[in-house]
């Protein structure tokens, strides 16, 4: 494909609001474990390295269970379900997981400032919306070629 030519799926060009829509669905699963690990690791007192460990942990359960659920839904086994939701989400998170909690650390203090804080909240917030901006491309470029969140569509 030539750099000046736009990344099409079966039905036609992926779009951008294809692409966001997908990692929106994404950053809210990743959001949900995200948030829980960040609060429960810093009021816990746990170390930086056990509270990424534990939000990147908990955003993949979540991640994936807002898709496994309506595959479910849909009549398809277990089995089946589970490798059509690693193989639609675990890109998408992964990026996600990797930009956000990067942008926690780097954040001064933030990591440091626990639940109870304006700079932990903000510091969360920012993490979150610098993930969605930087997986919205990658998802994109999935998309288009009929993996991430092209495995699933129709099933949400």
């Amino acid at each position: 494909m030539s750099e000046h030519t736009h990344p099409t799926t079966d039905h036609g060009p992926a779009t951008w609001g294809q692409a966001a829509s997908a990692t929106l669905h994404c950053l809210t699963g990743c959001a949900i474990g995200e948030v829980l690990g960040m609060v429960v690791g810093t009021a816990a007192g746990f170390s930086t390295g056990a509270t990424v460990v534990l939000s990147v942990a908990l955003a993949f359960v979540f991640g994936y269970a807002l898709t496994l659920t309506p595959i479910l839904r849909a009549g398809v086994a277990l089995g089946s379900a589970l490798g059509l939701t690693v193989a639609a989400d675990t890109v998408s998170i992964a990026v996600m997981e990797v930009v956000d909690n990067a942008v926690m650390v780097l954040v001064p203090g933030a990591m440091d400032a626990g639940p109870v804080t304006v700079l932990f909240w903000a510091a969360l917030a920012f993490s979150l919306a610098v993930a969605f901006v930087v997986t919205v491309p990658v998802n994109r470029w999935l998309i288009s070629r009929g993996r991430g969140h092209a495995v699933v569509h129709g099933m949400h």
